[in-house]
């Protein structure tokens, strides 16, 4: 592959990350599913599961008002062929009520994107989401919030106050994600050396 064919390849990759952002959180649900290839899977602190399982979970999530939104910040991708592996610096900000006071939950971390083209359409095979860190404040900032520390520490570092928040209005939240640091984090990368050289999806491991 030249060199230029090597850059449209990854600016399609990463216009394909942009818009998962941009048409999951204004609803766009049919162009959203277009992101996603037919076997595509999320692995999500809420939700792990096939794309299209979450995607009606979002669907619902959003029909009952729940609030999460995403920001993305830089972008890296390496193409190996038909095959890419895509970092996006990200933020996902979640609003809701914990233990009756309005907050914003604020996590920080990156997009890890198993990605390939098939039939000429790049689309994402696997997405796991690696959790930096992450802070709560009160929407009035006048309010005070006590928080339960014992339930705060049974969750990682990166994403504990989403994890509370999460856990506060309902969900089922997985406590083993990938953080910034650690063996988590070592067999992700792992898994996508392995992808780029052509093997089985060997996540999650």
């Amino acid at each position: 592959m030249t060199h230029d064919a090597e850059m449209i390849q990854r600016q399609r990759v990463a216009e394909l990350v942009q818009n998962w952002a941009v048409w999951r959180d204004a609803g766009d649900w049919e162009r959203f599913r277009s992101c996603w290839h037919e076997d595509g899977f999320m692995m999500a602190t809420w939700c792990q599961a096939p794309a299209s399982d979450f995607i009606k979970a979002s669907q619902a999530g959003w029909a009952k008002g729940v609030s999460i939104l995403h920001f993305l910040g830089g972008i890296s991708v390496d193409v190996a062929g038909t095959r890419a592996i895509a970092q996006t610096k990200m933020t996902i900000s979640q609003r809701a009520e914990v233990h009756g006071v309005l907050v914003d939950v604020v996590c920080t971390g990156r997009f890890y994107d198993f990605c390939e083209e098939r039939a000429g359409r790049w689309g994402i095979v696997m997405r796991q989401p690696i959790y930096e860190k992450d802070r709560m404040d009160p929407v009035d900032p006048a309010a005070r919030l006590d928080l339960d520390r014992d339930l705060l520490a049974r969750f990682p570092e990166g994403y504990r106050h989403l994890a509370y928040l999460q856990t506060g209005i309902g969900y089922e939240v997985k406590r083993d994600m990938p953080g910034l640091k650690g063996e988590r984090v070592e067999a992700l990368y792992r898994a996508g050396a392995a992808w780029l050289r052509g093997e089985t999806l060997a996540w999650p491991a």
